[in-house]
């Protein structure tokens, strides 16, 4: 008896997470949402990415790796994330958020995930203003102004 309550939690609990989890591709720079196209991304380089409006094609946000010029030490590393359009700016060192070494675009699509679940970019691709700024006091450690060089 207790096991088929138990057996009958755990698939509702699965059916849940598949029915809400949403599908986040790029692919041939266009940023997929269950299918539909929500962005477009631009790879400028293995540690830059550029993500674009579908509505009048303006860079909306960059996302910039940096190793702090210590391409050897990692754990001085982090990213930029720079909401163009906001003009805010987010650098964070937990990197476990979009890390996925050997693949960006895996990885880019964990951030876009990732933006998606704290509501910073809605289902249609737009930004949202208020949510960035509670994603800045969230995650934003403030790095470069904290760095002396």
């Amino acid at each position: 008896m207790a096991m088929n309550k138990l057996s009958t939690l755990f698939l509702l609990i699965i059916g849940c997470n598949l029915y809400f989890s949403q599908e986040v591709t790029i692919k041939d720079d266009k940023v997929l949402l269950d299918g539909k196209q929500i962005l477009k991304a631009e790879k400028i380089n293995a540690a830059q990415y550029s993500f674009f409006s579908m509505k009048d094609d303006e860079e909306i946000l960059l996302y910039r790796y940096m190793d702090n010029e210590t391409p050897r030490y990692v754990n001085d590393d982090y990213f930029i994330l720079n909401f163009l359009t906001e003009k805010i700016k987010i650098e964070s060192t937990d990197l476990a958020k979009i890390a996925n070494f050997m693949n960006s675009r895996k990885g880019m699509e964990k951030l876009v995930r990732w933006l998606l679940k704290e509501r910073v970019i809605n289902h249609d691709g737009e930004l949202n203003a208020d949510r960035i700024v509670v994603f800045k006091e969230k995650y934003d450690e403030n790095i470069t102004d904290r760095t002396l060089r």
